[in-house]
């Protein structure tokens, strides 16, 4: 018996390391009965067969988990997004920060190309994000620029890697690792050519306790939590949400709304509470939906 940690799933099997080995697993008949999945981050128990197989006995207990992309004990999200070529994508980026911040995972925001755009334009596309309390890194991939922060950022953590297609994450791969950015440029071939989009997942190891994981299928990402909830992931409503005429306020359309009235002031960025009331819609229809 052995324990070891799944590094990659693809098309049933598992590949687990364990003291430098990595062995090709399955995983035992009675899970699927039990409805335990196996998933990239898992710690598991196994039993070896031959010198490079197994077959996966027990899943240890989670820390975290997330359902797209599926991966387990992942403690912190790099989201990386691009100021330009593609554009800036705000909405997604704060959808992106309300799901893993429900999973549980600390964010750190990783700001692509900025050599691309003027420095006021980067500056404003970050500041609402930073006046909310997260971490916001400007980076230039192939100038080097801000690659020590994305490291010490993502050192002695899981990380898992999210953003849009064309954001950069190769490209910040490949200047932390060589052979980590062209990992994810062969994922990435393979979700242009539409194989694997959401089925490969895999995990990096950086050296000492830092891994990463490539999560394709970004666009996928859901939001599995109750309406009223959604305010919690709003950093920046929470001092103002204290005043609020009624303790169940959702922001929304209630009298007296101290959030609504920060907004109408400029203290909360619009662009931020655009967001919040398109994705509190988006939960309401979801949750309406399964009664």
């Amino acid at each position: 018996m052995g324990t070891g940690l799944v590094i990659r799933s693809l098309a049933g099997f598992f590949d687990v390391a364990d003291a430098g080995v990595v062995r090709r697993c399955r995983a035992r008949g009675v899970f699927r009965k039990r409805g335990v999945r196996v998933l990239v981050g898992d710690r598991v128990q196994y039993e070896p067969v031959g010198q490079a197989e197994g077959v996966i006995t027990e899943v240890l207990p989670r820390r975290t988990e997330l359902v797209r992309p599926p991966v387990a004990n992942v403690d912190h999200a790099l989201l990386v997004f691009s100021v330009a070529t593609p554009a800036f994508q705000p909405h997604l980026l704060d959808r992106a920060l309300v799901a893993v911040s429900a999973a549980g995972l600390a964010a750190t925001i990783a700001l692509t190309k900025c050599d691309l755009a003027p420095d006021e334009e980067v500056l404003r596309l970050a500041a609402p994000y930073v006046a909310a309390g997260y971490p916001v890194l400007r980076t230039a991939a192939p100038l080097g620029i801000g690659i020590d922060a994305v490291r010490q950022a993502i050192s002695g953590r899981m990380t898992v890697f999210v953003g849009p297609s064309g954001a950069g994450k190769s490209s910040l791969g490949n200047a932390l690792s060589p052979d980590l950015g062209l990992k994810m440029g062969e994922v990435s071939e393979k979700i242009g050519r539409g194989r694997h989009t959401t089925r490969h997942v895999e995990l990096f190891h950086l050296g000492g306790q830092t891994y990463v994981v490539d999560a394709p299928g970004f666009s996928q990402l859901e939001l599995d939590l109750a309406p009223r909830a959604l305010r919690d992931y709003f950093p920046e409503f929470h001092d103002f949400a204290q005043r609020c005429a009624y303790r169940g306020c959702e922001h929304a359309d209630e009298a007296s709304c101290a959030v609504r009235d920060a907004v109408a002031r400029g203290e909360i960025p619009n662009e931020r509470y655009t967001s919040y009331l398109e994705l509190l819609r988006e939960l309401r229809e979801k949750e309406a939906a399964r009664y």
